[in-house]
């Protein structure tokens, strides 16, 4: 399937609007890990607050599933889709990998997301890739290089690298599949539909992996610790749920919308930067002087490759930086 690159629904504001919810997407992604250390370190398997996660929120998107269950019927190879890569295969296969290389090493990883999108759109699509998105995503993914301290660990094991690698593929299939069908109108399917049926089918797959029936569910009725101050266990699951899932899936589905995979996945690139940040508040986790000139640069890369994209269909580059052309019709 083609990466569609979208236009926004008002011009200037429509790309405005998207800029908000990807920033707003990567800052609830961002705000998972600092939620589900103190889970992990009071007792629960990592993979079982994943799945506490999914499952959380697949059922709190259960009423939506049951509104749209029309796309059963239209769209069952999207919701498969997005189910086993966007939702199942990067939660798994991250945490998989860090069970086996540095935490850093990881996310570095599994962050070169936009390059490969970038990769599709060049190598299997053979569309021309303008300077200024390739400059954006190099910047962005040495920044992340600093953000995480790489250099830090460097005991690499194969299997590892492949797991994270495989959660870099699975995070392109989420900025490509959360495009398709924008540009079919009233026949684009419901992207909250979308979203449910992909959380219902990843929370399936995870049960598989994650086996919950073994979890020692009493460290949900306890207290967690956060950097010294003890915070509900249900509490933190509450975040992770409704903020760390469900709106930052959506936000990053609507994002998608409207700028384009190539530019919500650089900005996505955030997230890394929020989460420590985040740790560095909340959890005690101080940056040190690269971490904070690799968060300038990401800062720099995002800046330099969001803006608009070429119209549907055109030769131009894919590209972030000219206005699109005025459609006859236009997305809403």
């Amino acid at each position: 399937m083609p990466v569609r690159t979208t236009e926004s629904s008002n011009g200037s504001r429509g790309r405005g609007v998207g800029l908000g919810l990807a920033l707003g997407s990567a800052l609830a992604f961002g705000g998972s890990g600092v939620a589900a250390k103190p889970l992990i370190e009071a007792g629960l398997d990592p993979l079982h607050v994943v799945w506490l996660r999914v499952a959380g929120a697949a059922l709190v998107m259960l009423p939506l599933a049951v509104r749209h269950r029309a796309l059963l019927r239209t769209r069952p190879a999207l919701l498969a889709g997005f189910g086993l890569l966007a939702v199942a295969g990067v939660q798994a296969c991250y945490f998989a990998a860090i069970s086996r290389i540095p935490v850093g090493v990881a996310l570095l990883v599994e962050y070169l997301a936009p390059a490969l999108v970038l990769g599709w759109v060049r190598f299997v699509q053979r569309r021309p890739v303008t300077r200024a998105a390739a400059v954006g995503v190099v910047l962005a993914v040495g920044g992340l290089a600093c953000v995480v301290e790489v250099w830090a660990g460097l005991g690499f094991d194969a299997v590892g690298l492949l797991l994270a690698l495989g959660a870099a593929c699975c995070q392109v299939g989420y900025f490509v599949l959360s495009d398709q069908g924008s540009d079919s109108g009233d026949d684009a399917p419901d992207p909250l539909g979308v979203i449910a049926y992909g959380l219902l089918i990843g929370a399936l797959v995870l049960t598989v992996v994650a086996r919950p029936w073994g979890m020692d569910w009493g460290v949900l009725a306890d207290t967690a610790s956060m950097d010294g101050t003890a915070v509900p266990a249900v509490a933190l699951l509450a975040w992770i749920v409704l903020v760390a899932t469900v709106v930052a899936y959506v936000t990053g589905v609507l994002s998608v919308r409207r700028l384009s995979p190539q530019v919500a996945g650089v900005v996505a690139c955030l997230e890394a930067v929020i989460a420590t940040v985040l740790a560095w508040v909340l959890l005690g986790e101080h940056l040190s002087a690269p971490q904070l000139v690799g968060g300038a640069i990401v800062l720099a890369g995002a800046f330099i490759a969001q803006s608009s994209t070429p119209s549907k269909g055109s030769g131009e580059p894919v590209a972030v930086g000219t206005p699109e052309r005025e459609l006859s019709a236009r997305r809403t």
